[in-house]
């Protein structure tokens, strides 16, 4: 089993869940999250003040999947989350983490029947 946590744009939250939806991965958990790295952020103009914002708005999905559907979610993530021309900076990461254990908490069920 394997967890994978991908940051991508907002906007690509849609295409993702439905290129995910076709390779049958369809557990997630999405949260909100900011940050910042190459992209280096924007200045925005808010009652005559200036402001440099450096966290960007990101979303962050955390699948956990058996190992045969790995690459498969992993693929799925890079064709709907990158942008159109070959991608562009601030499109994502993606991370992949060994998972020990999975544990129903209704049924009691543990490893990859638990998923």
């Amino acid at each position: 089993m394997k967890k994978i946590e991908a940051i991508i744009q907002p906007v690509k939250l849609e295409a993702v869940k439905e290129a995910l939806a076709k390779v049958n991965v369809t557990r997630m958990t999405v949260g909100d999250v900011q940050g910042f790295g190459r992209q280096k952020g924007h200045t925005e103009i808010f009652r005559g003040q200036e402001y440099e914002i450096t966290f960007l708005r990101k979303i962050k999905l955390e699948l956990i999947v058996n190992d045969e559907a790995v690459e498969p979610a992993i693929e799925a993530i890079i064709k709907s989350a990158r942008s159109a021309g070959g991608g562009k900076i601030g499109d994502g990461k993606i991370f992949i983490l060994p998972i020990d254990d999975c544990i129903r908490i209704r049924t009691g069920e543990r490893g990859s029947e638990a998923i």
